[in-house]
């Protein structure tokens, strides 16, 4: 197999697809969050949604917490609309923190937007 006329350009991909998969369980999935249920509320100040998973930030007691939601399917499988994710709106996240100590990152399983429920993992057992 050719890749480019350029030698060693088969070798380069197939290291740099290593060095990826080596690295993608590390962001993605549940194995950097602890196995204990957490639930943090507070007020949205940030928004960036799209794939691998949305992030939102938002503003609790003075700090910054990231909250990831769910993929666009995911979001949008729970009823999980992009307008209810809004800058200034209060939210509820019923998830998993990372177990790395101090790093203010949490799995949303669940949200609670407006007193309406959105489970973005329905089959997952908590």
């Amino acid at each position: 197999m050719t890749v480019g006329n350029r030698p060693g350009s088969l070798a380069l991909i197939i290291g740099a697809l290593l060095v990826w998969s080596s690295v993608s369980p590390a962001h993605h999935g549940w194995g950097w969050a602890t196995d204990e249920e957490f639930e943090i509320t507070g007020t949205i100040t940030d928004v960036r949604l799209g794939n691998p998973h949305g992030e939102v930030t938002i503003e609790v007691d003075g700090s910054e917490w990231v909250i990831e939601v769910g993929q666009p399917w995911r979001n949008k499988r729970a009823g999980l609309k992009d307008e209810l994710l809004s800058v200034g709106r209060e939210i509820t996240v019923h998830g998993h923190r990372s177990a790395r100590k101090g790093q203010r990152l949490v799995k949303a399983e669940r949200v609670v937007i407006d007193g309406e429920d959105y489970n973005l993992y329905p089959g997952r057992d908590s």
